[in-house]
Order: structure tokens, then C-alpha cells, then sequence
């Protein structure tokens, strides 16, 4: 069974910092781009970032660029996004889901991913 799980999140004020973790088991995990969403309330499901397993390779959404990191830990199936800086437009549901990998191409839209965690909430105050 396939199965991602998201923590990490919590709430924190405007500059803080928070670390998200998605545990991935039940696929072969190096076969598959980990993208992270997040979902405000009332607003559409949006990508953040997502990470090539086999090679590390990653892409950054403006939104997180110079403040969200994603990496991966080959050894624990785990994909992690460092979230440094953060503002309260931040806020939101964030979501962990896999892609399988068809060549180069990485995905980046919510209808290329095949499987998602149930999600974390991050709240930032003002």
C-alpha cells in the first residue's frame, strides 16, 4: 500500500521557521519525483517545490524560492522542505505527493501526481 505522511507542521510567528517531513513506503521510491503543495482556504491547490529521488535534482515555485528547501533522504524514503522566513501568506494546508518519473521530465502540476499524503497544516501569525 502506498502510503505518504506529512509532519512538521504546526504554528509559528512571521520569521520563524518550520521543517515538514514526508515519509514515503510502498513504492520504489527512487522511481519518483516528491513534490510539496499547500492549499490555502478558499484557493486552489498550488505547487511549491518538487525533487527528483534518482539524482536530487530540484525546482523551486517563486513563492518558496530563497526561503523554501526540499532535499531528500534516499536512505529513510523521506522528503523534507525547510521553510525559513516564513509570512503569514504561507498559511496553509501542505500537501507531500509522488509522481512517477517518465524520463527527464519532472512534474510540477497537481494532475501529474499520482498519490498524496493527507497534509499538515502550517499556520504563521502576524
Amino acid at each position: 500500500e502506498v502510503q505518504l505522511v506529512e509532519s512538521g507542521g504546526g504554528l509559528v510567528q512571521a520569521g520563524g521557521s518550520l521543517s515538514l517531513s514526508c515519509a514515503a513506503s510502498g513504492f520504489t521510491f527512487d522511481d519518483y519525483a516528491i513534490g510539496w503543495f499547500r492549499q490555502a482556504p478558499g484557493k486552489e491547490r498550488e505547487w511549491v517545490s518538487s525533487i527528483r529521488v534518482d539524482d536530487g535534482h530540484f525546482y523551486d515555485s517563486h513563492s518558496g524560492k530563497g526561503r523554501f528547501t526540499i532535499s531528500s533522504d534516499t536512505a529513510k524514503n523521506t522528503v523534507y522542505l525547510q521553510m525559513n522566513s516564513l509570512k503569514p501568506e504561507d498559511t496553509a494546508v501542505y500537501y507531500c505527493a509522488a509522481a512517477y518519473l517518465w524520463g527527464d521530465y519532472v512534474p510540477l502540476k497537481v494532475r501529474e501526481y499520482d498519490y498524496w499524503g493527507q497534509g499538515t497544516q502550517v499556520t504563521v501569525s502576524s
